[in-house]
């Protein structure tokens, strides 16, 4: 069950800090703790209650970690410049400037308008990237936020829970991994599956609490079976022992496709000894009591997490024949995978974040994030470029002088190429893997020695796009395909205005050298150089005719046209479309405007109720994705328009759902009716049984919109024998 926080009193939170940090300011403290009650007075969260829980309950879990003053203080002031109308400014001379970074690191962007709320976010979450990476206080205050947020997540609307346990799963549980703060993620992993997944949590949780007394029982006969050996052996130790979190049950079950019951490995035991040489003789006394299961070997130790999280893991047949996972670590080790970062501060350290200068050193990760901020200027490919990076599923590969290097699982030797410099990934052909070749598409496993083979003539490709995957690797790549397809388009705009401007007897070659003339088109355009002209009328977002108008004033007398007046002058993009299509409603509106052709893309199959986004083709009209689908942030930014679905239209697409059951009996009639009672009449269906005992089952259907696709798989996700339902 997952526990909550009492709120304390400020003497109470004083005296807690006072308790690890004697030398500490618990006077500012208190002011903090008063100053934040004052400025959230008379507020009240969705539940009722008072606002001011929130706040307290954030620095009584800041305090818990055991950092300085001004963490505890940020914490309890962090919403009061978003949520009231005390200032930045107000902060610093009130509590200093060290409080006043920290709260404004922390604190939403909620005062200025995005396109929409997935750029918020994106936005918000950039900002804190970058506070991040000069304090990393701000990251586990803002981290604590989250935590207490999830805590009381109940009360909001289902769509609110929804959004907020997506993002927390997709973001901060995986910030919290990369810190080292292992209860942080398991808690907000829980949290969040709670509440994307009710009903499965909620059989889950039933089938734990169910076996929980047995399971108790047998972590405390392998305590108690090596604590015995290893003294007998000689070795002082201690041994702990704890059930897995729910969600991490649940992704075993997910990838092994199987039920609760089959899921062994459901315990882990943490063997604590007192040196590094005393963990590896520790592992051999283990695997001579139990069988070690094959493959299930990792030594952390020789080459620690970029968390800097230390030991053994190994995997063995316990008593019972029982799979059982044991982590051998030091004491020191021991205290780093508890508390992650929070381990190595320094209290008293000031504004440097307390942080121990060779454990910060340790966090190349935070800077490969903030370089990706910069290079990714499109929110949402930020936000989704982060999610790659974040991944906690890693690989570790060597260089040629030995230096160990991590990437997300799925990386390749384009991805190592750029890690070490842009030039050489742009000029990578391929790797040597362990002494032999391998292409650019390989897939780098657990300690690979990779070496980067290049060519002077090579450039980045399109295709490349297909097997990199960290941000940096494919900001580089995109980066260079869009200045080269910048150059492409600023030919092709050139060539065609100069052959307009021919027919209206002007000289582009005079227009290009008169400064003064060149600047008045810029103006009247909306560009801010000439090249932006050629450009946009190379994209097809610029008429020729809108340049030529433009210009009449400029040329001589016998080429002038006459101009409507600007209020009936039709926008480029909407005159561009409509003059390619001449169509009506499709569904989706550009700008307002519904007589576009839309092409919907098959990559991602986008229904009503999707967040999309559209591109610009030359003479096809706008191509409509997903705006989470990664084919999307493959287009040129350039090209992008703002698309919205035409809530007058009656859009029917055809959807596929893959619907994995176990292979018995009776279970596709069962979902065949499932099916039925939801409104829907399957149109094509293929279905392949597979050996483990379990059937593939593709069905595709006509889908009116998202919340009926959602119905649908929540009601298939209920049916008895349904192991997993998906979208294609």
């Amino acid at each position: 069950m997952l526990a909550f926080l009492v709120v304390l009193s400020a003497g109470e939170l004083a005296e807690k800090v006072r308790s690890y940090h004697p030398s500490g300011d618990v006077e500012m403290v208190r002011r903090a703790y008063a100053y934040s009650e004052l400025a959230h007075e008379g507020q009240k969260r969705k539940s009722g209650d008072p606002y001011f829980i929130h706040p307290v309950s954030v620095a009584s879990i800041i305090a818990d970690m055991r950092l300085d003053v001004a963490s505890v203080c940020a914490a309890l002031l962090h919403d009061v410049v978003e949520d009231t109308d005390v200032t930045d400014a107000d902060i610093e001379r009130e509590f200093g400037a060290d409080v006043a970074f920290l709260v404004d690191g922390v604190t939403k962007l909620s005062k200025i308008n995005f396109i929409s709320k997935q750029d918020r976010t994106a936005e918000s979450f950039r900002k804190l990237i970058v506070a991040m990476s000069r304090d990393l206080r701000v990251l586990v205050v803002k981290l604590c936020d989250r935590l207490d947020n999830m805590r009381t997540l109940d009360h909001m609307s289902d769509e609110g829970k929804e959004r907020i346990a997506r993002e927390t799963m997709d973001i901060y549980a995986p910030l919290a991994n990369r810190l080292g703060l292992a209860s942080f993620r398991n808690e907000l992993q829980d949290l969040s599956f709670k509440h994307l997944y009710p009903d499965v949590f909620a059989d889950l949780e039933r089938s734990a609490v169910s076996t929980a007394g047995e399971r108790d029982a047998g972590i405390l006969r392998v305590r108690q079976a090596l604590t015995q050996k290893l003294g007998q052996q000689g070795f002082a130790c201690r041994v702990e022992g704890r059930s897995k979190h729910l969600y991490s049950v649940w992704r075993k079950m997910h990838e092994r496709q199987c039920t609760y019951d089959q899921v062994h490995d459901l315990t882990a035991v943490q063997v604590v000894m007192e040196s590094v040489a005393d963990c590896y003789a520790a592992l051999g006394v283990i695997h001579s009591l139990w069988t070690p299961v094959p493959g299930r070997f990792k030594d952390y130790i020789a080459l620690p997490k970029p968390n800097m999280y230390q030991s053994l893991h190994t995997t063995v047949f316990g008593p019972s024949h029982q799979r059982i996972e044991v982590q051998i670590r030091t004491t020191e080790m021991h205290g780093v995978a508890e508390r992650g970062v929070a381990a190595h501060w320094r209290l008293g350290a000031g504004a440097s974040g307390g942080l121990d200068p060779r454990a910060a050193a340790q966090f190349t990760w935070l800077r490969q994030l903030v370089e990706s901020q910069d290079q990714l200027k499109d929110p949402t490919e930020f936000l989704e470029s982060v999610k790659i990076d974040l991944f906690q599923d890693e690989v570790y590969v060597f260089t040629p002088k030995g230096d160990v290097r991590a990437f997300p699982r799925g990386s390749t030797p384009i991805d190592f190429a750029y890690s070490i410099h842009t030039d050489l990934g742009d000029r990578c052909t391929g790797a040597r893997i362990n002494g032999g070749i391998a292409q650019l598409s390989y897939k780098l496993r657990n300690g690979d020695l990779v070496e980067v083979l290049t060519s002077p003539d090579q450039r980045p490709h399109k295709e490349w796009l297909e097997w990199a995957l960290t941000a940096k690797a494919r900001g580089r790549i995109r980066g260079y395909l869009r200045t080269t397809q910048r150059e492409k388009s600023m030919k092709l705009g050139h060539d065609l205005l100069e052959k307009a401007l021919h027919e209206a007897d002007i000289s582009l070659g005079k227009l290009e050298h008169s400064s003064e003339d060149a600047r008045r088109l810029c103006d009247a355009l909306g560009y801010e150089q000439l090249d932006d002209v050629y450009v946009h009328v190379g994209y097809g977002k610029l008429k020729t005719s809108d340049v030529v108008d433009a210009l009449a004033p400029l040329a001589p007398e016998s080429s002038r046209r006459s101009l409507p007046p600007a209020s009936l002058r039709e926008g480029r993009i909407e005159a561009f479309v409509r003059k390619v299509t001449g169509r009506n409603s499709h569904g989706v509106l550009l700008n307002g405007v519904d007589d576009v052709l839309v092409r919907y893309t098959k990559c991602c199959n986008p229904l009503p109720g999707d967040e999309i986004i559209g591109f610009m083709t030359r003479g096809r009209g706008v191509t409509v994705h997903r705006k989470t689908c990664e084919r999307a942030f493959e287009t040129d930014p350039e090209r992008r328009v703002a698309v919205s679905w035409d809530p007058k239209a009656k859009i029917n697409r055809m959807v596929q759902l893959k619907v994995t059951t176990a292979n018995r009996p009776g279970i596709l009639a069962t979902v065949g009716q499932t099916f039925h009672g939801a409104g829907i009449n399957i149109s094509e269906a293929a279905c392949r049984a597979g050996e483990d005992g379990r059937a593939e089952n593709l069905f595709t259907f006509l889908c009116a919109d998202l919340a009926q696709l959602k119905g649908v798989m929540k009601r298939l996700a209920k049916v008895e024998g349904v192991v997993d339902v998906s979208r294609t």
